[in-house]
């Protein structure tokens, strides 16, 4: 670690295109050459801060910082106020995200001061981060597992943030773990029997659709209306608005492998349960740097339509509040089992799961697995 004189930092806010273009790129260059990294989408990052194309800013206030030695970037950081999160949790949250920075405390403190008073300017009582703007957003900072491959899905950070983070007096208010799974061959005889009884006890089935539209035709937005209930207790969470659903909707479904979208729904064709996710991008990422052109769309196709895949990235499992504790998600993970023995699946990657969301820990029981993640979002009052 070492610092320099404040004075030589400069933050600006970023406002043009261009601003928005080198705040993305310098998130992908301060890794360069780390082998466990996974680059953003360049042009998808760029658009989440476009509030024509991300309807969560419809709800939120943010300023955007960049800050310079020497005509240099040295680091960057988004200042938040979700309106409809903080109405929801009676707070007065100034959320910071998409925070990094060369190893220097003094480009960290200049950072996060300047978000700081921007927060205290509009009402604000505490920071919070690293989080988003929505909870589909990258959050949480690693604590453990850097020698790790990070999903697409995830935040990765250097292990240096961390001393930063507790120097600045930042506390801890939740964390997260993470869970690397290796798949059975076949769903466990447990789980069978699970199954079953749930099916039979509770007039359940599994729906399986082919694409995105046959399921928007069939079901709507109603899939996300199972997540809004089954994630709204948990940590920072907000329901989505109908724009949100859309935006979701076209940017993620039809990407998907629907070998690995599996539904459960109740006797009158309400669905009840989602579980989804996906093969691996993180590597075809880091070949292509998050850039899609000239070649990156090959790789990032090839890893999407792979027959054979080595990692995968389960993404959502969400039942509904009048179903939990019923074992239902037996009904999913049996669905999906064969799938990974069919494509070859050797490691499986969960997404971040709160510590106390012993519910959802518990669905990977009857699964080999370590934990090898934890990440934090901290608080401080201002």
């Amino acid at each position: 670690m070492h610092t320099t004189n404040p004075s030589d930092i400069i933050i600006k806010e970023a406002t043009t295109k261009s601003d928005i273009r080198r705040f993305v790129q310098f998130g992908i260059d301060l890794y360069k050459g780390n082998p466990y990294f996974c680059p953003p989408i360049f042009f998808d990052e760029v658009n989440t801060f476009d509030p024509k194309g991300n309807p969560a800013l419809e709800v939120c206030d943010y300023v955007i910082y960049l800050a310079y030695r020497h005509n240099e970037i040295v680091g960057r950081i988004v200042g938040i106020i979700n309106h409809r999160a903080n109405e929801s949790w009676g707070v007065k949250k100034c959320r910071f995200g998409w925070f990094d920075f060369i190893d220097d405390y003094d480009v960290f403190k200049a950072l996060i001061d300047a978000v700081a008073e921007w927060g205290k300017s509009k009402g604000m009582g505490c920071l919070n981060g690293p989080v988003g703007f929505t909870d589909f957003d990258h959050q949480g900072l690693l604590l453990e597992g850097f020698d790790y491959n990070a999903p697409m899905a995830s935040l990765y950070t250097y292990p240096y943030y961390v001393a930063h983070y507790e120097r600045y007096g930042l506390r801890k208010e939740a964390d997260w773990i993470e869970y690397q799974i290796t798949p059975p061959t076949e769903a466990p005889e447990r789980m069978r029997r699970v199954v079953e009884l749930v099916e039979k006890r509770c007039g359940l089935h599994v729906v399986k659709v082919k694409n995105s539209r046959e399921l928007r035709k069939r079901y709507g937005y109603t899939y996300f209306d199972v997540m809004d209930e089954a994630y709204q207790k948990l940590y920072n969470y907000q329901p989505m608005t109908p724009r949100q659903k859309q935006y979701y909707c076209k940017m993620y479904f039809p990407i998907l492998n629907f070998d690995f979208v599996t539904m459960v729904a109740n006797e009158q064709d309400e669905i009840v349960a989602v579980g989804l996710g996906m093969p691996s991008l993180s590597e075809a990422l880091r070949k292509c740097g998050g850039r899609l052109f000239p070649f990156g769309w090959y790789h990032l196709l090839k890893a999407l339509k792979a027959k054979k895949m080595t990692d995968f990235d389960l993404l959502i499992i969400a039942v509904r509040p009048d179903y939990q504790d019923k074992g239902v998600t037996a009904l999913i993970f049996n669905e999906m089992t064969p799938h990974f023995s069919k494509y070859g699946v050797e490691r499986i990657e969960t997404t971040a799961i709160l510590e106390t969301n012993h519910k959802s820990l518990a669905n990977f029981a009857d699964y080999d697995h370590i934990q090898h993640k934890r990440r934090r979002a901290f608080i401080k009052e201002l």
